[in-house]
Parts: structure tokens; C-alpha cells; sequence
């Protein structure tokens, strides 16, 4: 494989995938500078990588809480770390992995993103109390784009 240095870069994730078919993987995960990323394939459907079933979910309705200090420090957002599908919870029937006022720690699951039907975990990275959800369940989500604001005084 060509060398990268970021495991998460696109190119490097079909690498993978392309590693995994020839070597009859089914399954490897990545870990990069507190990053995980799960590629699965094939095989038995687990509840994490199962696609999620056309039946609608209630949806999670950004927060309008215009009571919450949005200004300051101690407001941080939780962005999302890839291109790929906003996923509430890890399936239709599921309640939702946070909603507001829930506290969070580093390694809280918030959500799912799902790119290339590569369905990923995303922790919150920071502890605190989410005060805004700021994307829609099934909502596409860009690089970087803001999905959760979190105040970090708790």
C-alpha cells in the first residue's frame, strides 16, 4: 500500500477496503491520534453496520435554546470528522445515543456518521453537557461541520 500518513484520508480507506477483499477480511479497525474508525464487510449484520431500515425515526430536532449562553469559552461543537450521513442513534427503533441536557464524557458515543456504508462511531472527545443539537437524524454532514454544542463546565 502507498504510504500516508493520516489513516482517515479517502484514498487510504479504499486501500483498506481493497486489503480487506483480497485478504478475506471481514472486519479491521483504525486508530489514529484518538480517532477510530471500524471497517466491516460481508458477513453476519451487526447493529452498528446494519444499513438502517427504511422506516422513518423520530426525528432529532436541532435545538432551539436560545435560554443556553451560546457565547464563550466554555461552548465548544462537537464537528463532524468526515463527509458521510448523521446518524442519531444505531438504529431506527434505537433512542437517540444523546439528546440535550445529557451529559458527556471523552469517550461517549454522540452519533454515527456514515461514509461508504462504513458506519463510525463518533465520541464526544470532550466532557460536558450538550446544550444544542445542531443537525437532523439521516441529515448529510460535510468535514468539519458542527453537529453538537457541548459547554464544557458541565
Amino acid at each position: 500500500m502507498a504510504k500516508s500518513s493520516n489513516v482517515f484520508d479517502m484514498e487510504r480507506l479504499l486501500q483498506y477496503v481493497e486489503f480487506m477483499k483480497e485478504n478475506d477480511l471481514t472486519e479491521i479497525d483504525l486508530e489514529q491520534d484518538g480517532q477510530k474508525v471500524r471497517l466491516s464487510r460481508g458477513g453476519v449484520a451487526q447493529p452498528i453496520a446494519a444499513a438502517p431500515a427504511p422506516v422513518v425515526a423520530a426525528p432529532v430536532t436541532p435545538a432551539d435554546d436560545t435560554s443556553a449562553d451560546d457565547e464563550g469559552d466554555h461552548i465548544v461543537t462537537i464537528d463532524s470528522p468526515m463527509v458521510g450521513t448523521f446518524y442519531a442513534s444505531s438504529n431506527p427503533d434505537s433512542p437517540a445515543f444523546i439528546k440535550v441536557g445529557d451529559s458527556v464524557g471523552k469517550d461517549t458515543t454522540v452519533c454515527i456518521v456514515e461514509a461508504m456504508k462504513v458506519f463510525n462511531e463518533i465520541p464526544a472527545e470532550i466532557s460536558g453537557k450538550i446544550v444544542a443539537v445542531l443537525v437532523n437524524d439521516q441529515d448529510p454532514v460535510d468535514c468539519g461541520k458542527p453537529m453538537f454544542k457541548v459547554d464544557t463546565r458541565g
